[in-house]
């Protein structure tokens, strides 16, 4: 498997391959049970400005093809993350993407700029997804003209490079990356969790303390799929799949589809090595079918013209 090119570029972010884990779903104490320096990035749980204690218990459920989960990003804040986690990331020879969350376009600035500056961080994923509490509560990311707003805004205070990780709970997804294109953005993350619920029947209660949470897993594959070959139509950016990538066939089909790389979030419970058999499963993939550049085989899906759009 020797000469496989498979490193990747968003804007001038320069990874070595194209894995890497979904925010939230990994920590650093996963160092213990495989090389992080395999990775083509790291990407540790979002933070906030301030700190945060998170929604009501219980936050994670278990359903059919997945588990739906209502954390609300709880945080310790900008200045503990900036003193304590980014340097236990600094060990690694591996970019450093800081995942973000902000209750104001403001606040989504204020944090870039500060984090733009420090040079470990490589660059930032702007979690679009969270509620815009200044106006009607609605996430940033489902309103075209907030999302280009909020990413132009952060454009004009750092340059590094700035994936916006849109929602899914939107009409048309492809109206949302159009805007974020416009607005700066060097990529897009397709995409967050989807929101979802899950009842007791025998308490009648919901299984989640926030009533709904966002559902993650194998189940929401197929739609992520859809979305990436969506917003690859419309845009030249690069994309990084997340949503249900639990093997490498997972990971090739949302490549084939549109994406440029993969996060991988609900498998790294399951099985903390997921993201390094991932990585196997597609350099197999790619000596099985003769690819030698893994680029060549984005957004290769073969499609016949006249279905192409119909949807």
């Amino acid at each position: 498997m020797e000469n496989l090119k498979l490193d990747v570029r968003i804007g001038s972010l320069h990874l070595k391959n194209p894995v890497m884990p979904a925010s939230g779903a990994f920590g650093f104490e996963m160092a213990e049970l495989f090389d992080f320096n395999s990775l083509g990035a790291l990407v540790p749980k979002s933070i906030t400005k301030y700190p945060r204690g998170g929604n009501d218990t219980p936050r994670v459920c278990e359903v059919n093809g997945g588990m739906i989960n209502s954390i609300g990003i709880q945080s310790k804040g900008l200045p503990y993350y900036i003193e304590h986690i980014i340097p236990e990331y600094e060990k690694f020879d591996v970019p450093l993407i800081a995942s973000i969350s902000a209750d104001s376009i403001e606040e989504f600035a204020e944090m870039s700029e500060v984090l733009g500056n420090i040079p470990s961080v490589a660059a930032i994923e702007l979690n679009i997804s969270c509620p815009n509490l200044e106006g009607d509560g609605k996430a940033f990311g489902m309103d075209g003209d907030l999302s280009f707003e909020l990413v132009q805004k952060v454009r004009g205070v750092t340059d590094r490079p700035l994936i916006a990780k849109l929602t899914p709970n939107v009409t048309s997804i492809q109206e949302i990356a159009i805007a974020c294109e416009e607005a700066g953005a060097d990529g897009l993350n397709v995409a967050n969790t989807i929101l979802a619920m899950a009842i007791d029947i025998h308490t009648r209660k919901p299984k989640i303390g926030n009533v709904m949470g966002g559902i993650s897993g194998p189940a929401i594959k197929p739609i992520i799929v859809r979305m990436i070959y969506q917003v690859r139509n419309v845009t030249k950016l690069p994309i990084i799949g997340c949503g249900g990538v639990m093997n490498s066939d997972d990971a090739i089909e949302m490549i084939l589809a549109g994406a440029n790389a993969v996060q991988v979030g609900t498998a790294n419970f399951i099985n903390p090595n997921s993201m390094i058999e991932i990585l196997e499963g597609i350099k197999e993939y790619m000596v099985q079918y003769d690819v030698r550049d893994i680029n060549t085989l984005v957004g290769k899906v073969k499609v016949p013209s006249t279905t192409a759009h119909r949807h």
